[in-house]
């Protein structure tokens, strides 16, 4: 049905729903262009994203990135023809840099999205439902919480075998504890509101009220928590790609260079100092972004 079409008082109805919507968003802005923090988040974060969609077609030596041996320039500090140097190898740091940024997106993302996908259903259904599904839900839950993350990652890398592969689906797995705390305690909140509450007198289904009223309630603490999740995530995959248990060469990742760099270390210090520096940027990024997300979305935590 088209706007056109609608009933006066339908249309009165969507027209105030839109500017309400309109009003919303505006709002959002003016508070969060308000934080320099989350400003500055926002334009690593981008950056970030930049790189990932254009870095192979704008890097000087693309085909660096796929492993090229040239002996001749190995171990070159920063100059102009090799911005951030050259590594064993004679390859462009730059290059292999910029080319990592892909392998730390995908993995940021695959590493959230995968946790996010496992933890959110069950963290709803413990919420929502209460009872015995909430008390086996969170007992599983509560045995993954205490082990550190990356010593239960690690665990499981050794038992997989090492590799990229591995390594996300070991941090996946280690992330979706905190997703359902996270969710449940939404949902639990949510499940006694007024309009759930209406909604369950009229008939609505679980499945009506789960979808329509609880789900996208429970989106702005999932956003939140997502994109400080990103930043820990990188690191995280990072930090296994550094003792060997991640991606490995001549895939560019960040934690991987850094690691043979270590024989290197400090004569060719631009080794490592720029894939580090971006690991930097990009976590301390998606972090202030995401504070400045929760300061905006959530006032009141940030006063918590």
């Amino acid at each position: 049905m088209s706007e056109a079409s609608l009933p006066p008082s339908r249309l009165a109805r969507f027209g105030t729903e839109h500017a309400g919507s309109i009003r919303q968003a505006r709002f959002f802005v003016w508070t969060f262009t308000r934080s320099p923090s989350a400003m500055l988040g926002l334009v690593l974060v981008l950056a970030f994203l930049v790189l990932t969609l254009i870095g192979p077609w704008i890097v000087p030596y693309p085909d660096h990135a796929r492993g090229a041996v040239n002996l001749a320039n190995r171990l070159q500090p920063p100059s102009a023809a090799h911005w951030f140097g050259t590594d064993e190898m004679g390859s462009d740091i730059l290059t292999r840099v910029v080319i990592g940024t892909r392998t730390s997106f995908w993995i940021g993302v695959t590493i959230t999205g995968l946790a996010a996908l496992v933890g959110v259903p069950l963290g709803i259904a413990a919420g929502y439902f209460g009872g015995r599904i909430r008390a086996v839900i969170m007992r599983v839950t509560d045995v993954f919480l205490p082990v550190p993350g990356l010593v239960l990652a690690l665990a499981i890398v050794a038992a997989l075998g090492p590799g990229i592969l591995h390594g996300v689906l070991a941090l996946a797995i280690v992330c979706w504890p905190g997703y359902v705390r996270l969710i449940q305690a939404k949902a639990l909140t949510l499940r006694s509101e007024s309009y759930v509450e209406a909604a369950r007198t009229m008939g609505a289904s679980h499945a009506h009220i789960l979808w329509r009223h609880i789900l996208p309630n429970c989106v702005s603490p999932l956003v939140v928590k997502a994109s400080m999740d990103m930043g820990m995530a990188i690191l995280a995959a990072a930090s296994l790609g550094f003792i060997g248990l991640g991606a490995k060469p001549p895939a560019p990742e960040w934690g991987a260079m850094i690691a043979t760099d270590r024989t290197y270390m400090p004569d060719w210090w631009w080794y490592s100092a720029f894939p580090g520096l971006f690991i930097f940027l990009t976590v301390l990024g998606f972090n202030l972004f995401g504070d400045g997300l929760r300061d905006t979305l959530d006032p009141r935590s940030s006063r918590g």
